[in-house]
This record gives structure tokens, C-alpha cells and sequence, in this order.
């Protein structure tokens, strides 16, 4: 918005979210452990020289770096600290005013070979201010002792990091009578004449001292809380040092989160080949649509000025070929990446760290379901999940997952448990829809597998390049691709059993069931053998696909998280489809689905398990614990809502095209909002226009849903051209995936080696 370095904004501006989160204007903050600061700040010494103020700074640091530091040093005196295991030194050095001795230890740093510190911080006003009982002499005497430091800091600064920070403000009505002359007129006065010397001579801009100034705003938020009207509180002191440890390691250890201090990455090779390819398509997209523009003007009908009749064009409008229809989808595509690109890998709009509170969260959820309730339609057919049913339930499942993204809900444990069972609904839905496919149609031809191997993964595969992520990181995709395989898997492993053999003899249901206790009996297998699952997805070309960081832990971590809830999803299509063979149960239109007394005997269990489980998720004090029991619970919720959503006829009937709407293009909106609509990888929330939150929102949402329901059309355009009905001309197809794919992996090896 306003371009610029994020470290001056890290440094300078900012605001509290709630009453502890700091929000640096315009980027985002990494809250850094105790293992990242100690990587980072590895072999290197840090000097901290002032008062009493910027000791309390000097304890918070190295705190981030070993929390079991105590506060028990010489108040007035020099105190070490070293931890051996990453040979990092940081020292305190007692120099409460700017004079020559502060000057004299400064300039030792400067002559001869003295090592130098990596980082200094050095700030000091209040004691001159004290002494001095506040004269305009002492502050005429700090004015001529900072200029006579600048040079040597500035000269510092051209292989350290050099802080100067700013007095905070005090709260004067809590100072003690000895503290008395020490004013925030006072402290402004000492503060603008530091702004105004420092760097005043500095004309290279890698001599420059940092002027660490956020503390003030920090300190005017929380100062009322001091113990001595003085001195921070802890919460505060804690907030500046993270800030010091953001500015300097951001650039080191490149945490997705931490996009202060972050320079935009280079481009890769593969992203600056999908780069020339989007614009060669724009290009002949273009030139295209001038050729067939300007045939048909020459062949528009026109007026005989002879007989005065109009003539017929000799050649009618050329239809679309399939060249320009390709052309036109990567020309879309091509600027919609370019708009990704910008997004969240330029340092061209600004980034915010979420803040999670209860309303912000509960209040959209209320709003969007009044929204859905209004558009509500009468179905085309009233069966259990039918398809507008199905894309209802996957549109209010998407839309109450993207506000929990926003809002940062995962802090709060009843709702992170509740969405673990949307997100176990979807794959419950794979295992259903896919498995009553095969079922009823029979169809195990290549032509199929192709389709929905393409429809789920050609946005991903595009992100993975333009975006230079690896595969697994969106990991839902991933997750669908291989429950797909293996649903496909196991019912076309010979012998292949359909509803249509099925019909003729009994026995073949009990092999179909045969084949999914087998099916579960490898699930389970697979979720308490770590090392077995590891090992087979470690084989390469597997490996590529599913590593994250180096290792398939994560991988494994998903996986395993919702690892039964597809075949419960398998298991109901099968019962559903047998009572529905049987005419067992009842689907006409405002018919219960089965006689009265069962149906409503159902309808209460179903109510009763799924406000147990709501309850069992709400008291959730472990997550970790709550994990571990979710794979084998989350099915009763599930089938809870299912009842309670077909059982009643009326129910059954009706459907909200406004939540249908979203449904059809869930999956586009899953995987965009990584980029477009959150930002750093859904760390943080992408910032089109600052400082108006609700109207970023409103215009963000708008410009995401667009683009996500834009790339649902361009995927299934293309799914037609990349993936034909004729098989000879789909062999073709592969064989040209397969060409794509090993020069992809080709380029990624070298691109992987130039990086090493």
C-alpha cells in the first residue's frame, strides 16, 4: 500500500489485538521458541548497554532463549550470560547515562581487532533526566554526548545490527517523589533530539542505526499496569523483545508466519518457466482472437447497394477450436496465478496475524446460516443425499470452515474438535459418493479414474509450481487423491462385485463385505505401524509427493487423524443402497423415511448422539488426547446429521441453493484461500485495504469466491480437452502427463541442486 521496508514498520508502528498480541503495521510476527532462537542466534554475541529499562529488555531476550534464566543479577552493574550449547554470548552493560564512558565503550568496539558484536542495543535518558532534577543544561549535555556517539554507532552499523531505543513513556501519577522530575514532556524532548541526531550524518543506508520506537506505543498501551510508574510489565518487556528477535532472525530463518523483515524470495526456475508459458498463452490467445475477429468482420453480412438486398456471409461464425478454448483457459489462469502470486509471494500487499475472540467467529456463522435458510428450494428428488443435498452439506461445512481459517478459532479447543468432524464429513462423502458410483455404474475404465484424478489435483499441481509448494502442504488434496485410489482399488481388484452381479445370488454381498474388513483390517494395520506406513510412502516416485520438511511425518499425521471415517462413508452407501434395493425404506416426497414409530424412535437417538457428542467435544481439555478418540467417534456425529437431515419428509424435500451454490465449488475455495484470502500460507490474513478490517474482508471475500468459482469453470473446460472419452487419444494425453511430470521433476532436481 504505502511500499517501504516491513522492518521500519516492525520497528516504529503497530497495535494491540485484544490485550497482549502486538500487530506491527502492515506484517506479521513470528512467536519464536526456544530451539528457533537458539538456531538463530547461534556463535553470535549480543550487547544490551543502558539503564535499568534496557536490562528488563536484556532479561526478556535471553528468557526467549533459556526460560529458566532468573532475574537475580547486580542491579547497578554488568551481568553475563552464555549458553554454551549454541555458543551464544549476551551481556548487559551498565551505563544508565549517555556520557564518555558510554562513548569510550563504544569506541573500543571500533578500533583495531576487537571483535564486534552482532547486535547492540543501547538506550539511556531517565537517569540524566533524575540526577539532573531535569534541567535544560543536562539536556543540552545529552544532545552533544549522542552526537558524539552517532558516528561511532553509525560506523557499527555497517557489519552489526545497531538499536537505538527510545525512552518510554512514564506514568506519573505512580512515580515516587524521587522520580518526580521525570516527565513525558520531558522524555519527548530527550527522545526527538536522539531522532533527530541520529544517522544525521549517515549517508549510506547500510550505516544506519535502527530506531527501535514501537516500545513507546507498547508503553503507552500498558504503562498504567507498572509496578513503579517506571518500569514495564512483564507481558510488555516480553512483546519488545520479541520484536528485536523478528527484526534480526526473520532474515535467517525465514518462518512463514514472521513476514516482518522478510525480502520477497527469487523467483525459481519452474516458476519463471510457468511464467513464460502463462504469458506465451496470453499471447496467443490474443493473436488468435484477432485472426477470428477480423474473419468475422470480412464475413458479416452487408447491404447489396445494387439491388438493395442484404447478402448472406459465404462462411458462417468458425466455432471454438480447441486450441483457442486451451489458450483461453490458461490466458484466465495465467493472470489469476499472477494475482496469487502478488498476493502471497510479492511484498506488495500487507499481512496481519490473526486474533481469535468469540464473536468473531460465532457472529459470521449466525449471519451465513440466516443467509442459507432464506434460499431454500424445493429438490429435484427427494432421495438420502441426493446431489443437491450433498452439495448443501459440502457448501455450510466449507463456508464454517473458512471463517474458522480467519478467525484463528484452532486456539479454542470445542471448535477445532467440531471442525475435525466437517473436514472427517467430506471424506465420509468421498467414501459414500465414490463407492456408489462403482457400485451402481460398474464403471472401472481408465477414462473415469482420470477424470477425478484431474478435476481434484490440476489446481494443486498449478499452486505447487507457481507457488514453489511442495505437494503434501495442501495436504486435503492428497488426502481425497489417495482414499479415491484406494476406494477404486478395492472394488476393481478381481473379483470385481457390482450391484448388477450382486442381483443374482447373496453370496456376492458377502464378498463385498469380505473386501472391506480386509480394507479395514489394513487401516488399522497401517495407523499403529508408523514404520510400515513411512516405508511405503518414502519409495520414490511416492516420496515426491507426500514428504513435507524431508519426512512423510505429516503425511502420516492426516492420514491417520481420519483414517476409518471412509470406510464408514463406504460401509452406509452399502447398507443405504441394499435397504433402498429392498424398498425397505421410503423416499417419496414428504414421506418419512421409514414407518412412523421408527422414524421418530431414530430421529431421537439421532438428536441425543449428536448433542453427546457435541458435549464430549466441548469438554475437551486435551487435544492430543481428543485426537487420538476422534477416528473411531466422529462417524456418530456424522450419522447423526445425516438422519436428522433425510428421516423427515419435509426436510428431506428442501435444500438452501445458497449453501449448494458454495458446495459446487468447495474445493476450489479449500485450496484457494491458502493465498488469496488468508495470507503466509494461512498463517496470517491477507490485507487489501488497511485500516478498515470489516471493509478488507467484504472486498477480499468477494474477489477469492470469484476467482475460486472462476478456476472450478477453467478446471472442468480443460478436463474435457486434457481427458477424452476416446481411449487412443486419452493414451496420448498420458503419455504427454507423463513427459509434463518427469520434466517437472527434472527441473525440481536442478532447481533442489543450485539451492545446496
Amino acid at each position: 500500500f504505502k511500499g517501504g521496508d516491513t522492518c521500519e514498520y516492525l520497528l516504529s508502528s503497530g497495535r494491540f489485538l485484544g490485550e497482549k498480541v502486538w500487530q506491527p503495521h502492515s506484517c506479521m510476527m513470528h512467536k519464536y521458541k526456544n530451539s528457533e532462537a537458539k538456531n538463530c542466534l547461534i556463535d553470535k554475541h549480543v550487547v544490551f548497554i543502558g539503564d535499568s529499562r534496557i536490562r528488563q529488555l536484556f532479561y526478556s531476550f535471553i528468557k526467549l532463549i533459556n526460560p529458566q534464566v532468573k532475574e537475580e543479577g547486580i542491579k547497578h552493574g554488568n551481568i553475563p550470560f552464555e549458553d554454551k550449547s549454541a555458543s551464544i554470548k549476551v551481556d548487559f552493560l551498565w551505563y544508565p547515562e549517555v556520557n564518555g564512558s558510554m562513548r569510550q565503550r563504544i569506541k573500543s568496539w571500533t578500533e583495531g581487532s576487537v571483535a564486534k558484536p552482532h547486535i547492540i542495543v543501547v538506550g539511556a535518558a531517565t537517569w540524566s533526566i533524575k540526577i539532573h532534577n531535569g534541567s535544560n543544561e543536562a539536556l543540552a549535555q545529552y544532545k552533544i554526548n549522542i552526537t558524539s556517539i552517532a558516528p561511532l554507532l553509525e560506523k557499527l552499523a555497517i557489519s552489526s545490527d545497531v538499536y537505538w531505543v527510545l525512552q518510554d513513556p512514564v506514568y506519573e501519577d505512580m512515580l515516587s517523589e524521587s522520580r518526580k522530575m521525570i516527565t513525558n514532556e520531558k522524555i519527548d524532548a530527550y527522545n526527538e533530539a536522539a531522532v533527530r541526531i541520529l544517522n544525521s550524518s549517515s549517508r549510506n543506508s547500510k550505516a544506519k542505526v535502527k530506531v527501535f520506537s514501537v516500545s513507546k506505543l507498547i508503553a503507552q498501551e500498558t504503562i498504567m499496569k507498572s509496578t513503579d510508574g517506571l518500569h514495564l510489565p512483564e507481558s510488555s518487556r516480553d512483546t519488545n523483545a520479541m520484536i528485536l528477535m523478528n527484526v534480526y532472525c526473520n532474515k535467517i530463518m525465514k518462518p512463514i508466519d514472521g513476514s516482518c523483515c522478510q525480502p520477497q524470495p527469487p523467483l525459481t526456475l519452474i516458476q519463471k518457466i510457468a511464467f513464460c508459458f502463462f504469458t506465451l498463452s496470453i499471447f496467443g490467445y490474443l493473436i488468435i482472437s484477432l485472426i477470428h475477429r477480423n474473419n468475422y468482420r470480412k464475413n458479416k453480412s452487408c447491404t447489396d447497394l445494387e439491388s438493395g438486398e442484404e447478402k448472406k456471409p459465404a462462411i458462417s461464425t468458425p466455432n471454438v477450436s480447441t486450441l483457442e478454448m486451451l489458450l483461453h483457459c490458461f490466458c484466465k489462469l495465467g493472470l489469476i496465478m499472477t494475482y496469487f502470486y502478488l498476493c502471497d509471494r510479492a511484498n506488495l500487499f500487507m499481512k496481519e496475524n490473526k486474533f481469535y475472540t468469540h464473536s468473531s467467529f460465532f457472529i459470521p456463522i449466525v449471519y451465513i446460516l440466516v443467509l442459507g435458510v432464506f434460499y431454500t428450494e424445493n429438490t429435484k428428488e427427494t432421495k438420502v443425499l441426493n446431489r443437491e443435498q450433498t452439495d448443501e452439506w459440502k457448501g455450510w461445512m466449507q463456508l464454517v470452515i473458512l471463517i474458522y481459517h480467519i478467525s484463528g478459532a484452532s486456539t479454542f479447543l470445542p471448535v477445532y474438535m467440531h471442525i475435525r468432524v466437517l473436514v472427517a464429513a467430506y471424506l465420509f462423502q468421498t467414501g459414500y459418493g465414490h463407492f456408489s458410483y462403482f457400485w451402481i455404474k460398474g464403471d472401472f475404465g481408465v477414462y473415469r479414474v482420470c477424470q477425478v484424478l484431474f478435476r481434484l489435483n490440476f489446481l494443486v499441481v498449478v499452486l505447487c509450481i507457481v507457488m514453489d509448494r511442495p505437494y503434501q502442504f495442501y495436504y486435503f488434496v492428497p488426502l481425497v487423491t489417495v482414499w479415491f485410489m484406494i476406494i477404486y482399488a478395492t472394488l476393481a481388484v478381481w473379483p470385481q462385485i457390482v450391484q448388477k452381479k450382486a442381483n443374482g445370488s447373496c453370496l456376492w454381498h458377502f464378498g463385498l463385505l469380505l473386501k472391506l474388513i480386509c480394507l479395514l483390517t489394513c487401516i488399522y494395520f497401517l495407523s499403529y505401524s508408523q514404520g510400515a506406513f513411512e516405508k511405503i510412502f518414502s519409495f520414490w516416485p511416492l516420496s515426491k509427493c507426500f514428504e513435507l520438511n524431508g519426512n512423510v511425518y505429516e503425511w502420516w499425521f492426516r492420514w491417520k487423524l481420519d483414517r476409518y471415517v471412509v470406510f464408514h462413508g463406504m460401509l452406509f452407501a452399502f447398507i443405504y443402497l441394499a435397504l433402498q434395493k429392498h424398498q425397505m425404506i421410503s423416499e417419496g416426497k414428504g414421506d418419512p423415511l421409514f414407518s412412523n414409530r421408527v422414524s421418530n424412535v431414530l430421529l431421537f437417538i439421532s438428536i441425543v448422539s449428536f448433542l453427546t457428542y457435541s458435549i464430549w467435544a466441548s469438554s475437551c481439555k486435551n487435544k492430543t488426547e481428543c485426537n487420538e478418540l476422534h477416528p473411531s467417534v466422529s462417524v456418530v456425529q456424522i450419522l447423526a446429521f445425516i438422519l436428522i437431515r433425510n428421516i423427515p419428509g419435509y426436510v428431506r424435500s428442501v435444500y438452501s441453493s445458497f449453501f449448494a451454490w458454495f458446495g459446487k465449488i468447495s474445493l476450489e475455495l479449500f485450496i484457494c484461500q491458502y493465498h488469496i484470502w488468508l495470507a503466509a500460507d494461512t498463517k496470517g490474513i491477507l490485507v487489501l485495504i488497511p485500516g478498515y478490517p470489516m471493509f478488507n474482508v467484504l472486498v477480499s471475500t468477494f474477489i477469492f469466491v470469484c476467482v475460486a468459482h472462476e478456476i472450478s469453470q477453467i478446471t472442468n473446460d480443460l478436463a474435457q480437452i486434457v481427458v477424452p472419452k476416446d481411449n487412443s487419444t486419452l493414451l496420448k494425453r498420458l503419455l504427454c502427463i507423463a513427459g509434463f511430470f518427469s520434466g517437472l521433476h527434472f527441473f525440481s532436481a536442478m532447481q533442489d541442486q543450485s539451492r545446496h
